[in-house]
């Protein structure tokens, strides 16, 4: 047994030499950091793609209709002048100045071409600026970007009043026509995709810049503090200093904070306590052996006792060789399977009265007469229960009751008392173990079945109720503590086994390998 203790021991200081020797966790990749830049930058360019595009074919539109008020201005010039007598030098001017080729006026259902500047043009493109479609503007203005210079478009749009007021007829229905070439308008788009290329850069850095600044100094420090914490806290998890001391925040970052805080605490006294179990469990494994032989030689000294005729020896002894017998047994198991979970249980039909006694019987010499004790328990009462796991349970409640009533008086002024009362409902037996104790403190009530954690008594190991508490949920139960206002209640539920296919086949089992 001390050899596997050794080994296990070893193991598990290489294990933490192992965690302590871990490296720090590098990135693979870009930062969270790099991460939050190139995204804000990217999603800042990307709302600046959104404006841009309405922004071009709002463009376009606005430089096409800008022709226009040149184009009727010509048109008026050249219908003012007597039988068409104008100077070609001023009809060149006028065209120039309105950016045209050609210009067609519609008057009263008529069209009339009144200025051309040479030969007729080949149309490319024809664009009704009195039907616009959002669409349809946006597709266009990326195809005057796209297509070469020198395509030649027909441009239409209704009569500016104000400047030309036809004689009669409806005004709506007179437009003006254009003949233009849109290398100026393609030039002009391209410098003002420029100007809003060079904008959208610049708002980018400044809006990244800022976004970046404030975002790394809510979140991206934060979590760096955290992620370094954590990294830390992996190396040596049973070095308190390193738990993360969270701040004043009330957010999330706040929550992760106090909630990592509490979980390092935790995981860091589970470790602290596994080490005292482990260092415990290597003095238990080197004195196990030389206790079990001890227990042997007090076997074979009551074993001569049983020979001697005194009746109160003759009482005493056997429960005194029984009591050796489950010390024996109970350092056997633990020589043999060096662990330190319970075995099954061996479940059978038992008088639960006798039971009772039989632990009454071994705590006799603690109470030294001075506890009154009763045992309630119905004589016909049978539990479905491993008589010698039930017996420590029953053993580890009734010392805690004793050692409770020796150093404080009874709550209630009177003598000490210890009662054991049980009853059957159905396929469920309930033990209750009474005392007229000072009870159990407050503060103690939430972990008092964890180990190490109950015992309020000097040289106590706060193992009595963990232990139970083991025993009785592995037959299924639940042992608790009922509230009182005098003294201390405790409720043990132990449930029979229900016969199935799968008992039969276990119980056979057993009952062969004992064979």
């Amino acid at each position: 047994m001390s050899d596997q203790a050794n080994k296990a021991r070893e193991g598990g200081m290489a294990a933490g030499n192992a965690a302590a020797q871990r490296p720090a966790v590098v990135r693979n990749g870009p930062g969270l950091s790099a991460k939050l830049l190139l995204l804000t930058i990217l999603s800042v360019m990307l709302a600046e793609v959104f404006i841009f595009v309405p922004s071009i074919a709002n463009f376009r539109m606005t430089w096409l209709r800008d022709r226009l008020p040149a184009a009727q201005i010509a048109a008026m010039v050249l219908e003012a002048a007597p039988d068409g007598m104008i100077p070609k030098s001023l009809e060149q001017e006028l065209l120039d100045n309105a950016g045209a080729m050609a210009v067609a006026l519609s008057r009263n259902g008529t069209r009339q071409l009144l200025i051309l500047d040479t030969s007729p043009p080949s149309i490319d493109l024809h664009v009704d600026l009195r039907e616009i479609v959002v669409l349809r503007a946006f597709e266009q203005a990326f195809a005057t970007l796209l297509a070469g210079d020198g395509r030649i478009i027909n441009v239409r749009g209704s009569v500016i009043s104000g400047i030309h007021t036809p004689t009669n007829g409806d005004p709506a229905g007179d437009f003006i026509e254009v003949v233009m070439d849109e290398t100026p308008l393609r030039q002009a788009m391209i410098a003002f995709s420029f100007n809003i290329l060079s904008l959208s850069i610049l708002i980018s850095c400044i809006a990244a810049a800022l976004v970046y600044l404030a975002l790394n100094w809510m979140f991206v420090r934060p979590m760096r503090h955290i992620t370094e914490n954590m990294v830390a806290f992996s190396n040596n998890p049973e070095d308190r200093t390193r738990v993360i001391q969270p701040g004043k925040r009330r957010d999330e970052i706040g929550v992760a904070e106090r909630q990592l805080a509490a979980m390092q605490e935790q995981l860091s006294g589970t470790l602290h306590q596994k080490g005292h179990l482990a260092a415990l469990g290597l003095a238990v494994s080197k004195i196990n052996h030389d206790l079990r032989n001890m227990l042997s030689n007090s076997h074979l000294i009551s074993d001569r006792l049983a020979s001697v005729p005194d009746p109160t020896v003759q009482r005493f002894v056997p429960k005194l060789i029984a009591s050796l017998d489950r010390a024996v047994a109970l350092c056997t198991n633990t020589i043999k399977y060096g662990q330190a979970r319970e075995q099954p249980p061996s479940r059978s039909r038992l008088k639960l009265r006798q039971l009772v006694d039989d632990a009454a019987d071994s705590l006799e010499f603690c109470a030294e007469h001075k506890v009154q004790w009763r045992n309630n328990v119905p004589a016909d009462l049978e539990a479905d229960a491993d008589p010698d796991q039930l017996y420590r349970v029953l053993i580890n409640l009734l010392r805690n009751a004793i050692q409770a009533l020796e150093t404080i008086a009874p709550a209630d002024g009177g003598r000490c008392a210890i009662s054991v009362d049980a009853q059957r409902d159905g396929a469920v037996v309930t033990i209750l173990v009474r005392d007229n104790g000072p009870g159990v403190p407050a503060m103690a009530r939430d972990r008092l079945f964890e180990a190490f954690q109950s015992t309020a008594r000097p040289g106590g190991t706060g193992l009595g109720l963990a232990i139970s508490t083991e025993l009785i949920q592995a037959h299924g139960g639940t042992i608790s503590l009922d509230d009182t206002e005098i003294g201390t209640t405790f409720r043990v539920v132990l449930p029979d086994v229900i016969p199935t296919i799968g008992n039969v086949r276990a119980i056979q089992t057993d009952r062969q390998a004992g064979e």
